[in-house]
């Protein structure tokens, strides 16, 4: 269902987005904007509308589970290629509900611990508990994308990945976790112009690596690895969204109508008191 504060969208988010049979990742146009109804200015009005659902929505959630025992949770997987604007989706998204009831995890290179187990063992760990939005800034899909192009692990490990993948996200969605998979997509052109950005200013040179240049000579090998991915793992309980990323006003308000759809879908509830409120009333105007 459309979110109530996004009124520009001429069909649902979640379908249009969505990765079903047939989808070529090549079919996609990073400067696209489909489903959306306006430009920058509307979308920008509509990203700042949805606030306040966002961050009523959340906060129902984090308070049913204050009081019930296994409320539900949702959990965003953000992927895409280096500069596609994870970090903006977390700042001018998530940033807008109350911290307290975001769980955001950035998974790095697993560690000489984290590589003596098996790939999902560091990932099940930070799986969001009930009444939380997780946010997963980059996820298990590093060990079949750049696992798979740099050939970090063997060829056969590589396959068994995809279905304990599958499984893995099976087990969290029947366990209550709504789970909502993104990949930003960029064309290499755009990431050129961005990284230069980052060159060019040295207030963002901190977010520039220069091994980001060494993987953009793999994009045909990386833009294969993802369309693998999608036509292995994207299933009923845990599909994936493809989201264009050229414009990162569309990108952002994307991302917020997939989270309103699925926290709509949760439908989380204040919890009743458990007292009488009545009598708190009198009692507290008796002081």
């Amino acid at each position: 269902m459309t979110a109530k504060s996004q009124t520009r969208w001429t069909g649902e988010p979640a379908d249009l987005l969505r990765v079903g049979e047939g989808f070529r990742l090549a079919d996609v146009d990073p400067d696209s904007t489909p489903g959306f109804d306006g430009g920058k200015k509307q979308g920008q009005a509509d990203l700042a509308d949805g606030v306040d659902e966002l961050d009523e929505l959340q906060e129902r959630l984090y308070a049913q589970s204050r009081v019930v025992e296994g409320a539900p949770s949702v959990l965003l997987v953000l992927q895409a290629m280096d500069s596609a604007g994870k970090g903006g989706i977390v700042r001018h998204v998530i940033g807008a509900v109350d911290p307290q009831g975001v769980r955001l995890k950035a998974f790095k290179a697993p560690s000489a611990e984290e590589r003596a187990h098996d790939f999902l063992w560091r990932i099940e760990k930070e799986t969001p508990p009930p009444g939380f939005i997780g946010v997963f800034d980059r996820s298990h899909y590093e060990d079949v994308l750049i696992g798979r192009v740099r050939a970090l692990a063997p060829a056969d490990e590589i396959e068994r990945r995809y279905g304990a993948i599958n499984d893995f996200e099976k087990r969290v969605t029947d366990a209550g976790t709504r789970i909502v998979k993104v990949m930003l997509h960029i064309s290499p052109e755009e990431q050129k112009a961005r990284l230069m950005e980052r060159l060019d200013r040295p207030d963002k040179h901190w977010k520039y690596n220069p091994g980001d240049v060494d993987e953009r000579q793999l994009w045909p090998a990386y833009m294969d690895a993802y369309q693998v991915v999608f036509d292995r793992t994207s299933t009923p309980y845990a599909p994936w969204h493809v989201i264009p990323a050229n414009s990162k006003w569309y990108a952002r308000l994307a991302v917020q109508a997939l989270l309103l759809e699925a926290l709509e879908a949760v439908d989380p509830q204040w919890p009743a008191a458990d007292f009488d409120v009545a009598a708190e009333k009198a009692r507290l105007a008796a002081t």
